[in-house]
């Protein structure tokens, strides 16, 4: 434990050292004028017979709880490609790589995907800290980098694109139900990262615009299991919400000692941002059983193409696994980059991201269609509560698919959060 916290208390510090070097890295590379990268995407479409992509997820470490199955729908997406005829009249051929829920090891092994291996692109990341220690080496490098998971906003990458949800398609629609529905009173709880502490400094000035009372805010190291004394807390702020931000691992421990300490919820709801699938089912459905979350896809999402999607992932990895809304993101970026390219006729960085603008596809999660102006999708927002067998029932959605807008435009308070 010692050495968790440890870690947990130099991750900024590492992670800043690691964006600089990195940063250092580039710049040299730009004053001799060589960038291994560069050519990367040209060169594996005009030579041989596959096209080098880039798997990167964590697959060890506090973060493997939620990332390993994202791993499993991108070369589901793969496979399917490939059985289809390939891209460009090629193979895709992955190549895997382990972030090991590390943030400098994102960066080292995107920079090795980029510059030895010259993958033509790459799907990969869940934290919005893995993201941004690697975003330098994407823009440095030339590269190309697909991230499926719901985050924070107030990002724009030319060198990324966003397949999960930005703050106005999940975060903020959700805070507004609540408030409609559950309670004026939240409690903010999240692991201590970019992600909760840029999501909740979101909330508390979207509960000043709706009328909202933030009780408490609290943040826990990544990896961390001792939520007793926070709990304790809890029962006495006495809140009509939890709004939980916690990642990987972290949420099991609390979950179960909140239920330990008789707090159900029917006493207290909560609602959680990167709890899916998958995580219900490492926690228990018995524990998670009528809590909230928010995502824009359960895999009871009731369309054809989501019924194709999940017999297709149980037909490859056994009959007992579920799908969630960051592997589908994952999946459907796999669809969208393979779409671009086709359009472009080419898998060259620059020419697949002029392609991609616009492109619209019909996905597990509906239509899913690629702003032009920032990279991100037009998702649909949807609440879903937890049921006894483990699956997600859809309480209530946007309606329609929502434009992508991570500054927060289109907010009056908006600015608050972005100046």
């Amino acid at each position: 434990m010692g050495k968790k916290r440890a870690s947990a208390v130099l991750f900024v510090a590492v992670s800043l050292a690691s964006v600089m070097a990195l940063g250092a890295c580039g710049k040299k590379a730009e004053e001799t004028g060589a960038s291994p990268a560069a050519s990367a995407a040209t060169s594996s479409a005009a030579g041989g017979d596959t096209i080098p992509v880039g798997i990167l997820h964590s697959l060890t470490g506090t973060m493997s709880i939620s990332e390993v199955t994202v791993r499993d729908s991108e070369l589901l997406a793969i496979d399917e490609i490939n059985a289809a005829g390939g891209v460009l009249g090629k193979k895709i051929k992955p190549i895997v790589e382990d972030g090991a829920s590390d943030w400098p090891t994102f960066a080292e092994k995107a920079k090795k995907l980029l510059q030895k291996d010259q993958v033509a692109t790459v799907f990969g990341g869940w934290t919005s800290a893995s993201r941004k220690a690697m975003l330098p080496v994407f823009e440095q490098n030339k590269g190309l980098l697909w991230y499926p998971v719901q985050y924070e906003g107030v990002e724009s990458s030319p060198n990324i694109f966003y397949t999960g949800a930005t703050t106005n398609q999940q975060i903020i629609p959700s805070v507004t139900w609540l408030l409609k529905e559950k309670g004026k009173k939240f409690y903010l709880l999240g692991s201590d990262y970019v992600f909760p502490r840029t999501a909740n400094k979101i909330i508390k000035e979207q509960l000043k615009a709706e009328g909202g009372t933030l009780v408490a805010e609290e943040y826990t190291p990544l990896g961390h299991t001792d939520y007793n004394t926070i709990i304790a807390k809890i029962k006495q702020a006495k809140p009509d919400v939890i709004y939980n931000t916690l990642n990987g691992d972290s949420n099991v421990a609390f979950f179960k000692q909140l239920k330990d300490a008789g707090i159900g919820p029917n006493d207290i709801t909560t609602m959680s941002v990167s709890v899916a699938e998958e995580e219900v089912r490492s926690i228990g459905p018995a524990i998670m059983a009528g809590h909230y979350v928010a995502w824009n896809y359960y895999q009871t999402t009731d369309i054809p193409e989501n019924k194709k999607f999940v017999d297709a992932f149980k037909a490859k990895y056994g009959k007992d696994k579920v799908t969630s809304d960051p592997m589908e993101a994952g999946y459907n970026a796999v669809y969208l980059w393979a779409e671009a390219v086709k359009k472009a006729g080419s898998t060259d960085v620059e020419k697949v991201k002029a392609a991609a603008k616009g492109i619209e596809l019909s996905l597990p999660e509906g239509k899913v269609k690629i702003d032009g102006d920032n990279q991100h999708v037009y998702k649909t927002a949807r609440i879903g509560q937890i049921q006894a067998d483990g699956m997600i029932k859809e309480v209530w959605n946007s309606g329609q698919a929502l434009k992508p807008d991570p500054y927060l435009k289109t907010y009056p308070w908006g600015a608050e959060v972005t100046k």
